[in-house]
């Protein structure tokens, strides 16, 4: 079942507020409908980062850059991030907000296609958090896994989709069929995956955390 509101305020209460310059840009991105994590979200993706310690993170879907410096905030300074847009007005912020941060140095943002630029991404990721459009999570899913080796952690954001993934299609609004269809295919296929472990949490609306085998 969906966290209920209650719990999700009182968790949201036990927070500590964002470092000044996060703080200030989650504010001004909810103001602006611009989407970011949900704060219970980036406290685990926070953590994560921390215990993992990767040297390299993947994030497919900058936005404003605000999951991009919450995880170097987190991460050792030698970890480098690569960071992936395709919105120019979501990517020129996110640029402003790196240089503004000081950590521009340790983030490089590929203004692309993320389906192309998989494709062309050499190396592997010790981190992997995906929170860009939800029905292609699918899609991205083995372009991201060649990219993973032992160990390495996949993070994908909203898997619930505000709680429709969890209704009959015929229950969801038409014109959100198709997320609701390819998220529960995604669903499916990193839960029986035999090179995943994957876990599935009621984290703000719904993540999985899949460990590469």
């Amino acid at each position: 079942m969906l966290t209920d509101e209650r719990i999700s305020v009182f968790i949201r209460s036990l927070d500590r507020d964002f470092p000044p310059f996060l703080e200030e840009i989650y504010r001004r991105a909810e103001e602006g409908g611009i989407p970011v994590v949900q704060r219970e979200t980036a406290a685990f993706l926070s953590a994560m980062v921390r215990i993992k310690k990767p040297g390299r993170i993947l994030e497919i879907g900058t936005a404003v850059g605000f999951s991009s410096l919450l995880m170097a905030a987190a991460a050792d300074e030698s970890c480098r991030i690569v960071t992936l847009e395709n919105y120019r007005k979501h990517a020129d912020m996110a640029a402003e907000n790196f240089e503004k941060s000081g950590m521009a140095d340790r983030i490089t943002m590929i203004f692309n296609d993320a389906d192309e630029t998989l494709d062309k991404l050499e190396g592997s990721f010790d981190l992997v958090f995906m929170d860009a459009a939800k029905a292609q999570y699918i899609h991205f899913l083995p372009k991201v896994k060649r990219l993973m080796k032992p160990g390495s952690i996949l993070i994908a954001d909203n898997v619930f989709s505000d709680g429709d993934v969890l209704e009959s299609r015929f229950a969801v609004r038409r014109r959100d069929r198709t997320i609701h269809k390819r998220l529960r295919e995604y669903l499916l296929a990193v839960k029986s995956d035999e090179q995943l472990e994957t876990a599935v949490l009621p984290v703000g609306d719904g993540v999985t955390l899949s460990v590469m085998l």
